[in-house]
């Protein structure tokens, strides 16, 4: 399997899987996708992090906000694999209740991945609603 299919199977199976997850209100498989290191920030849709330690509390506060995911879909629009990093682009495709209220909408995103010692995490996201 070459790195970029290698990628792309991790996209489709731990990435959505994490996603799902976290629009079901549970934000632990988001935390396990992203890296560790202080190295991270996410500009989001609803909230910004900076530091491991604000997106651990972007994540809990979100994931608080959401439930009842029914529908969650990654439409590919772009991507890339250089050696330990990675990029995609593509719109995000949900149903899920926020805060108790059933919603459908797409966010844009584009997000940045580093190869480390246990596979493909997250380093950077932004999002915003298309």
């Amino acid at each position: 399997m070459s790195d970029r299919e290698e990628f792309l199977a991790w996209v489709d199976g731990d990435l959505a899987q994490a996603e799902r997850a976290m629009m079901n209100g549970d934000d632990g498989p988001r935390r396990a996708i992203w890296s560790t290191g202080e190295r991270v920030s996410a500009l989001g849709a609803w909230r910004n992090a900076v530091g491991r330690a604000a997106l651990v509390d972007a994540f809990e506060v979100l994931a608080a906000s959401f439930s009842d995911c029914t529908e969650w879909s990654f439409d590919l629009i772009s991507y890339d694999v250089a050696g330990d990093m990675a990029y995609t682009v593509g719109y995000e495709r949900m149903t899920a209740s926020i805060d108790g209220s059933p919603r459908t909408f797409t966010l844009r995103a584009t997000q940045v991945y580093r190869r480390e010692g246990d596979g493909w995490k997250v380093v950077h996201r932004h999002a915003d609603a298309a």
